[in-house]
């Protein structure tokens, strides 16, 4: 049933229609408990509050189906927009993007001219930029925008993600990059050519590919709400003495809230991924996917009023 019902939310994130719908009539049904409202301004306050229970935060300008020229445009100027705010108000928090919402799918020189704009303002105000891993299709030419980004710009970092086959020549292949990694386990549906379809093989690449990048003596964000996952790199970096300066902890806002204060008291770093917009369908689809309790939340949300 579990598998039913990812596999359902995950076909509904890529609906269009859905999506429109979702922007006309705001944050509903639940969404708003992952998503922190709609403008800057919401976002702001939430980093405020996050940051006086000592977390970190990155943002997400949400954004599906970007389709033309100005609609990329208009989005870079929404991340433009925020790492001003990040700065002007001091708040402990970095920035997230896709490229396609910068216009990837459209165009090489569209998306390459709005990540400089953007990478020249984030150099400027001193905040890190991270560029979100999405599907299969898209991974090789992310990696290859990062690569060429990361030649001219040091507050850049990307994501791997561990369902992925090809991520542990991925993460070799970067090291030269000396790259800030987000690793993850992945959240899209893909085939068993290009992913592992059994989540014990995900688990144990993530485990994987946290050690490798640790090794390599590279920055390592540890993106999961797995316990196992988190005490494996408790007992690596135990093991390892990797100092606490050089990983974090990153989890979603709204889920494990209870985990991520623990993690603050003992003493480790959490960032937490904070999305704002009117564009939220698709995420918040995603997030119904990952869990099941995330679907219970929702109803009672919704029929419990």
């Amino acid at each position: 049933m579990e598998k039913i019902l990812k596999n359902f939310f995950l076909f509904l994130s890529k609906n269009r229609f859905f999506t429109k719908l979702a922007k006309r009539y705001g944050l509903r049904f639940g969404a708003g408990r992952f998503v922190a409202g709609e403008t800057i301004e919401a976002a702001v306050q939430t980093i405020k509050e996050l940051n006086d229970k000592g977390m970190s935060v990155t943002i997400d300008h949400l954004g599906e189906f970007i389709d033309s020229r100005s609609e990329a445009v208009a989005a870079a100027e929404e991340c433009m927009e925020a790492i001003r705010a990040i700065a002007d108000n001091k708040l402990d928090s970095q920035l997230s993007l896709k490229l396609t919402s910068m216009g990837m799918d459209i165009a090489d020189d569209l998306v390459m001219d709005n990540m400089r704009r953007i990478l020249d303002v984030a150099e400027e105000k001193d905040v890190f930029v991270t560029i979100d891993m999405e599907d299969f299709e898209r991974c090789e030419k992310t990696l290859e925008i990062f690569k060429k980004l990361r030649e001219d710009y040091d507050h850049i970092g990307t994501v791997l993600q561990s369902y992925l086959y090809r991520t542990e020549e991925d993460i070799k292949a970067l090291n030269a990059y000396s790259p800030n990694l987000r690793l993850v386990k992945g959240a899209y549906k893909e085939s068993a050519k290009v992913a592992f379809p059994e989540k014990k093989d995900v688990d144990e690449n993530l485990k994987n590919i946290i050690r490798i990048h640790f090794m390599n003596g590279n920055y390592t964000a540890v993106a999961s709400h797995d316990d196992a996952i988190i005490d494996y790199t408790k007992q690596l970096v135990a093991e390892k003495k990797i100092p606490n300066d050089r990983f974090e902890f990153q989890m979603l806002y709204g889920i494990r809230v209870d985990r991520q204060e623990e993690l603050v008291k003992e003493g480790y770093k959490v960032r937490v991924y904070v999305p704002y917009g009117n564009d939220w369908y698709g995420y918040f689809m995603r997030r119904l996917a990952e869990r099941p309790a995330n679907v219970a939340f929702v109803l009672k949300g919704v029929f419990g009023k």
